[in-house]
């Protein structure tokens, strides 16, 4: 995997990581993970753990990732949050927005949800074309590739 280039775009470092930190404290809890138990299943250290959801270290592009394999969420959101992808080049959908605003459900369910209707949007997107084969990704599939 190359080096990912930091591209942080809010003027206020510390506001954006504690508001990361918060965002990640608050997944584990809704996941019913401990600090140690998260620690344990991404492979980082307690402390480094802590300090990143207490907003005082800046995790690379590979802690987000392995985070967001424990949470079951996306990575991207945790990018996104971080201010390594620009949420501009990675819109969601309405019917995404919905799913992820909804307090109902978990958010495995609300990547299982979101998983589901990207798939139909795909296959729709290929019915739509007649069936050809296009060498071309669909625009959907080149968003989920990223």
């Amino acid at each position: 995997m190359g080096a990912m280039v930091w591209m942080i775009r809010s003027p206020k470092i510390s506001e954006q990581l504690g508001s990361l930190g918060e965002f990640i404290a608050s997944q584990r809890r809704t996941a019913q993970l401990s600090l140690r138990q998260l620690a344990e299943q991404t492979g980082i250290s307690n402390p480094y753990l802590s300090q990143i959801e207490r907003g005082l270290r800046k995790p690379s592009a590979e802690v987000l990732l392995q985070l967001s394999k424990a949470l079951r969420i996306s990575a991207e959101t945790l990018y996104v949050r971080a201010g390594i992808l620009d949420p501009d080049d990675h819109p969601a959908t309405p019917v995404e927005m919905a799913v992820l605003a909804d307090m109902a459900i978990t958010e495995r369910q609300k990547r299982v949800l979101i998983d589901v209707y990207t798939s139909f949007v795909i296959e729709n997107e290929k019915t739509a074309n007649d069936g050809q084969a296009s060498e071309q990704p669909t625009q959907t599939e080149a968003r989920r590739r990223k």
